[in-house]
């Protein structure tokens, strides 16, 4: 527990670091690759070039700050934190690490007035959060090693199929090269793809698995990633699984992680309402797969939104959800659709996800929504959702950025699309 004198000082500047949290973070980034660069490793340097990643640590901080006197309010950010650290390898003897460089990083944005009573407070509570991150991740990574098929690290996995699925989203199944089981895993999580890059060095990443538990195989949909910003290269582990990767490979797997997940075999009692933007489709293909294999009479609406037809993924995947559930209802959104897209009936409807989409289409007033995509359609859906009065405990999502970054974007102003029940 901190002390109240801590929590008095963090209450107290929270509004002076709220102000300065993004320069904080750039600071902080530069000081700890400049004196600790094996941790480079672990960052993806596109969300780095972007300041995707500043913005979202500068998120983090803030929040904690203003919860540093109810940290069960945390809980969630707590489990997202420690299941990314532990799909990366991340160990607590480099807390220490990050904990001295954002030290660095408060004293000198703030200069003089970054006292010393201030430093020690702001590293009392940094120790807390690491100590309750550390204790998690070491029962997640414990919970991965003792079951059975499970792992720590990295273990070798065959390409056993690659199969494109559109324009840009290929699929790749991955199979044990030890030809030991699969660990059971929850519908929406990850797993993580080390590559060594021939000619640059880089971060593991991390792709939703899109197929069901229970298979022998685990299923990646990567989409081929264009630059985050004008000025940035094309996504370089995606282009080269495009490009590179061929059947018979081996590729270097972290187990399954994640807490954007849905438990197939939990009773449910309304309905189930998923929102796919984009590539957003593959955690959502898996739930709804899932769910539908273990509840065949669930009621669930799935939406899928994508660009045309030459982007469109898993057409015929989502299709067959309504061939294998009884109270299935699927709708197919194009924004920028081709010619003949709407005549061939390649999609249901042309426009963008709307509040007035989501009134008529859903039922919005009883549903649990699950949604991944794009950040501007997550903006858009949250932001919907929320003009619908449908309560934070009935939204699930997964977003990369600062939180804030997605509850307070405003309603997309463009034309909406009218559903029909």
């Amino acid at each position: 527990m901190l002390s109240d004198k801590t929590i008095a000082i963090v209450k107290e500047i929270t509004p002076v670091v709220a102000a300065n949290a993004e320069t904080v973070t750039r600071v902080f980034y530069q000081k700890m690759f400049a004196g600790n660069p094996e941790v480079k490793a672990f960052f993806n340097q596109a969300h780095q070039h972007s300041g995707g990643q500043q913005k979202a640590l500068a998120g983090a901080i803030c929040a904690y700050f203003t919860h540093i006197d109810n940290l069960a309010a945390l809980t969630p950010a707590v489990e997202l934190i420690a299941q990314k650290h532990c799909s990366l390898g991340i160990q607590a003897e480099q807390y220490p690490i990050v904990g001295k460089h954002l030290l660095a990083a408060i004293k000198e944005v703030m200069g003089d007035a970054a006292t010393d009573e201030i430093l020690a407070a702001v590293g009392e509570a940094y120790q807390l959060l690491a100590d309750v991150c550390i204790e998690r991740e070491r029962q997640i990574y414990e919970e991965q090693r003792t079951a059975a098929g499970g792992w720590n690290g990295y273990r070798s996995f065959v390409v056993d199929r690659k199969e494109p699925e559109s324009d840009v989203i290929t699929s790749f199944y991955l199979k044990p090269a030890d030809d030991e089981p699969l660990p059971a895993w929850l519908p929406g999580q990850y797993i993580t793809v080390k590559i060594d890059h021939p000619t640059t060095p880089t971060s593991p990443r991390n792709y939703s698995l899109s197929n069901q538990p229970g298979q022998d195989s685990f299923r990646i949909s990567v989409k081929r990633e264009p630059g985050l910003t004008a000025d940035a290269p094309d996504g370089l582990i995606s282009t080269y699984l495009h490009d590179q990767v061929q059947v018979g490979d081996t590729l270097q797997i972290g187990p399954p992680c994640g807490e954007f997940t849905l438990d197939p075999a939990e009773p449910r009692q309304t309905p189930t309402v998923m929102l796919a933007g984009g590539v957003g489709v593959t955690p959502l293909l898996s739930m709804a797969q899932s769910l539908i294999a273990a509840q065949p009479e669930a009621p669930l609406y799935f939406l899928q939104a994508a660009r045309n037809s030459q982007t469109h993924a898993f057409a015929a995947e989502i299709q067959e959800l309504r061939n294998q559930g009884a109270n299935v209802r699927t709708l197919t959104l194009y924004d920028q659709p081709l010619a003949d897209d709407l005549e061939n009936q390649n999609c249901d409807e042309t426009g963008i996800l709307s509040e007035n989409i989501l009134r008529e289409w859903t039922p919005f007033t009883a549903a649990n929504f699950y949604f991944c995509g794009p950040k501007p359609f997550m903006q858009n859906v949250y932001a919907s959702l929320k003009a619908l009065n449908v309560p934070a405990d009935r939204i699930h999502f997964e977003f990369f950025g600062p939180r804030q970054d997605i509850e307070s974007a405003p309603l997309a102003d463009e034309p909406e699309v009218t559903v029909s029940h």
